[in-house]
């Protein structure tokens, strides 16, 4: 029974909080051959409602026999403070533990009686508890996530048995290098801020067993579980007027108030150009990420810089010869048909993304690295615009020249046809995300709390379609170009250049 009840925050779950790339609904199986114009225009529209005390409902309606419904808090890690990092965490796996009303036992038996999946993830600034299930067990799946999120019983013995699951999750994760690299780069680009800390909280078992009690989950639950940074969101065989009559039969309740109006505001976060290194010979592969600020989540730039990712692209050696030599977003994943026509012209811009991939390339040719990727990580102020790679303790040097390189030549050398291979990549990835109504709820929930609207995925083409070379010069300038990176590593980084270098590497000397 408890099979149907998962966690997905210590990975899976941050990871689909990361994309903020915009996911594109999904159309009906089986039904005509439409162009991607016309798979734009007939995107299902997002409705929008906003209850008494600020709760907002938003839904859409793609006509599924299943649907996923869940409820979206601006709550993370940045909301915690030093005695506390850990709690949003901590929480998401009490969720689980029974409520007042349904003991963890009778919680399980509730999920599987309906064949349904209740999984939730914390990760910055966002925490999310969500239940995939048949249309037909819609109001359930509101009742059960309303006691989840307002009931949870925190029971003091069950918080103790959490605190060795949590441990053991910490072991687990500290084993992911990927993971904590990039926890690294945070910690030490927003040293001394929110954003420095990790979702799971301290590593030291010490500091869990002493600092965090069943009073600061309480206090943080009753400071930022608040109607008016919640949504609850819907995608699949829905109404949205049933839905907004649930939220007000089960959170309404829900408080709007501040003891003594005491709103949490979040400090800015200010980025720090700076290092961490770990190094530990016994790994076989070294694990680097270097990044600068980046743009915030409703930043104007944001799409000039996601067609620049797109331009740099990325690589697993295990995508085979020369001939993949970037991510390539299957088309045959589609979750609906278009035109040959629209296929074919797709392809042949992925096919010319593969073979022109400078970084990629060269990664193929020279054997420069195992894998890279080029990442924004956006957030409601600042955000995080890098490149992290996995390498062998030999590449490290070449392969931060020309990761480096890459970012130098977006800013001064970028052409129209690489912009063009990046609009069309980045299209494509928009295409290729359409898998099921769990990552659409995950976008809207997401684009309510970011921008108080959901964005259409048309204005988001429109966006895209608007990128010029000289945009992405410019907008590439303005973030990377003479700036002073963060850099973490982990493994056997010997060969890691020293700060300054890398530093030097920011700029070119143009005559």
């Amino acid at each position: 029974m408890a099979a149907s009840v998962c966690r997905v925050g210590s990975t899976v779950g941050r990871a689909l909080a990361k994309t903020h790339r915009p996911i594109l609904l999904s159309l009906r199986r089986g039904q005509a051959s439409v162009s991607y114009a016309q798979s734009l225009s007939g995107a299902p529209e997002t409705r929008l409602t906003t209850l008494d005390n600020g709760l907002r409902v938003a839904s859409e309606e793609t006509g599924h026999a299943t649907c996923t419904v869940g409820l979206w808090i601006g709550a993370g890690s940045r909301y915690e403070s030093e005695k506390n990092n850990g709690a949003g965490f901590f929480l998401e796996h009490m969720a689980f533990k029974g409520t007042k009303k349904h003991p963890q036992t009778a919680l399980e038996q509730q999920v599987e009686s309906m064949g349904a999946h209740l999984s939730a993830y914390t990760s910055r600034e966002h925490t999310a508890y969500y239940m995939k299930t048949l249309t037909k067990d819609l109001p359930k799946a509101v009742e059960l996530l309303s006691e989840v999120v307002q009931s949870c019983s925190l029971n003091e013995a069950e918080i103790e048995q959490q605190r060795s699951v949590v441990l053991r999750e910490l072991e687990e994760v500290e084993s992911n290098l990927q993971e904590v690299c990039l926890d690294l780069l945070h910690a030490t680009a927003f040293q001394g801020t929110a954003l420095g800390h990790s979702v799971l909280g301290p590593s030291s078992s010490a500091r869990w067993e002493e600092n965090l009690t069943r009073q600061d989950l309480v206090d943080y639950i009753n400071s930022h579980y608040k109607a008016p940074r919640m949504v609850l969101a819907a995608a699949g065989g829905v109404s949205h007027d049933e839905l907004v009559g649930l939220a007000k039969s089960h959170f309404s309740g829900v408080s709007f108030e501040y003891e003594g109006d005491a709103v949490p505001v979040l400090s800015p976060c200010r980025f720090t150009g700076s290092e961490v290194r770990m190094r530990d010979d016994a790994f076989p592969l070294a694990h680097i990420a270097i990044a600068v600020e980046g743009a915030s989540a409703a930043s104007p730039d944001i799409v000039p810089l996601m067609v620049a990712n797109a331009i740099i692209g990325s690589y697993d050696l295990t995508y085979g010869g020369k001939s993949v030599a970037a991510t390539v977003y299957s088309i045959s994943d589609l979750r609906f048909k278009f035109r040959k026509e629209d296929l074919a012209e797709m392809n042949k811009s992925l096919l010319c993304l593969t073979r022109n991939s400078r970084l990629a390339r060269l990664a193929v040719e020279d054997n420069l690295c195992h894998s890279f990727q080029a990442f924004h990580s956006s957030y409601s102020d600042t955000g995080l615009l890098g490149i992290y790679f996995v390498a062998d303790k030999n590449n490290i040097d070449d392969m931060m020249h020309w990761s480096q390189n890459a970012w130098m030549n977006l800013c001064t050398t970028v052409t129209e046809s690489d912009v063009a291979r990046g609009r069309n990549a980045l299209k494509a990835s928009l295409v290729g995300q359409l898998n099921g109504t769990t990552p659409i709820c995950d976008d809207i929930g997401r684009h309510i709390l970011n921008y108080g609207r959901r964005i259409p995925i048309a204005e988001w083409d429109a966006r895209i379609d608007a990128v010029t070379p000289k945009m992405v010069r410019d907008i590439c300038c303005k973030y990377i170009y003479d700036k002073c990176p963060a850099v973490a590593a982990v493994g056997p980084i010997e060969q890691l250049p020293d700060y300054n270098r890398m530093r030097s590497a920011m700029y070119w000397l143009r005559f």
